[in-house]
Formats: C-alpha cells, structure tokens, sequence
C-alpha cells in the first residue's frame, strides 16, 4: 500500500525561519506581473513543469480552477507567464489531465504571445506521478527542473530567480515564509503545546533541483511505496538538504473561492 507523507510533519526544508520577507507593495505587485516579458537565454539550462492536474474539490468548480479567468486571464496563464519571462528557463511543461490537454493549450496558452516553448503532459492519480510524467517531458540537455503550482498565480520573476540560482550553487533549493500565525499542537482535540513560531516557515513553489536528483528521488519513492505531498519531501529523504530561499506573501495558492478576490486584488490593483 503506498504511504502517503505530509511534508507540514515530514518535510525539513523549513531550516531557515530567519529569511526576512518584504513587506507587501501592491502597487509593485501589480506593475511586474503585468509587466512580463517572455526571453529565452541561448543555451537555457532550465525546464518548469507546471502541475495542473488537480481536480480543484476544494475550489468547489467542475472542471478545476486552472482555466478560471482572474484579470482578463486563466489562472494557468499567469503562472506560464512568470517562466517565460525568465532567460534560463527554455521549457514550460504543463502537466494536466489527459483529456483536456487540448483544451488547456488553447485556452490558456495558445491565445498569449509565449516565447518559451510550451508542451503538455498527462497528469497522474497523485502530484508524484504528476511530478515524474512532467519530468519524462524534459529533455536531456536541461541540467535544471522547476516543479510549480498552476494554481500559485502569482509568483513573481524575483522569487524564480532567487531558487533557480541557489539550485544552480547546492542542487535544490525552495522559497518559504515565515508563518504569521500562532501555531498549537492539538492532542486528542486539546491544545496541548505552543509551537515556537520563530522556528517555523510554509514553503512555496517553485521548488527546483538537478534533474538528475529529482528523477532519483521520485523513483526512490515509487519504490518504496511512498507518495510526497511535497516536492522537497521526496529529495529530503534521500537525505539530501534543500535550501531555503526567500518566498513572498503574494505567492498564495488558489484553493478556495476567497482567494479568487485576493488575487484578483492585487493583479487590478495597477488599474486603480
């Protein structure tokens, strides 16, 4: 039976809660999302994989949330967009479900001045199965791969930059935030414990490491019966270390409707 880790009690990625994050400028926000454009560098080192597979149930929407519009655009645009904005990334693979890859190209890509090649790859049942068919999408020649939330719209250049460059230097790298609220430990529905909130951060994608590693880790995995919740979770136990970039309070994850009109927000914010 596989066994399925949850990186918030597995995960030791969170070693660096003394990562200093800007505080939120939405003006700013606004003018570099908007401002994207897409480059590539001439021997580009760099794949994303953007996971699109997710069935949205908690979202509450048939069909997904990916292909909902905020801002004039589908939330997977905006994500594609990030990359092909960044020189070093040289392909975007969007994994999603089979059935509807044609689907997700022509709305969500297809009518957008891409510059970075885009190709499509069949979701698996779990994010790892995802994670491996994206990955089978990636050429030899790229040294690097970036794992990425379709529903995290809002990732800006900086954040991208920031891993990509520190997995170029200790091969794996991810962005967190210092975690804002108070944190309980709960025994059989009692608060049994505070949780030093200084030694605790949530991680973020895009989380990036060597191909080589990502591919031994989620093979590793497989093996073992074991399915991640979290990328860094998979290559941590290797007993490789992951290390901590700067993340940003913007890059929120689309779960619910609510965050809908956070991000929605902060992107119409330039209009105002």
């Amino acid at each position: 039976m596989t066994k399925t880790i949850d990186p918030v009690f597995s995960s030791e990625v969170l070693r660096a809660p003394e990562l200093a994050c800007d505080s939120l400028d939405i003006d700013t926000i606004a003018q570099s999302l908007h401002g994207l454009k897409g480059e590539v560098d001439k021997n580009p080192q760099t794949a994303a994989i953007i996971l699109a597979g997710g069935t949205g149930e908690r979202f509450g929407k048939e069909g997904g949330k990916q292909l909902v519009e905020i801002a004039g655009k589908p939330i997977l645009t905006w994500s594609a967009e990030a990359f092909d904005a960044v020189g070093d990334i040289g392909l975007i693979v969007i994994v999603c479900p089979e059935d509807r890859c044609d689907e997700y190209l022509k709305r969500a890509i297809d009518p957008f001045p891409f510059v970075t090649p885009v190709v499509v790859a069949p979701s698996g049942p779990s994010r790892q199965e995802s994670a491996f068919s994206g990955l089978e999408f990636v050429p030899d020649d790229y040294e690097y791969v970036i794992l990425h939330d379709g529903a995290r719209p809002l990732v800006s250049e900086a954040v991208i930059t920031e891993a990509v460059t520190t997995a170029a230097e200790y091969g794996a790298a991810a962005p967190v935030v210092p975690v804002k609220d108070s944190i309980k430990r709960i025994e059989d529905g009692n608060i049994a414990a505070d949780v030093a909130r200084n030694t605790l951060a949530a991680v973020q994608t895009p989380q990036v490491f060597r191909k080589d590693l990502l591919r031994r880790a989620l093979t590793s995995a497989a093996e073992r019966g074991y399915s991640f919740t979290d990328d860094c979770a998979a290559v941590e136990s290797l007993g490789t270390i992951v290390k901590a970039t700067h993340g940003s309070y913007q890059n929120i994850k689309i779960t619910t409707p609510e965050d809908i009109l956070v991000a929605e927000a902060l992107l119409t914010r330039e209009d105002k």
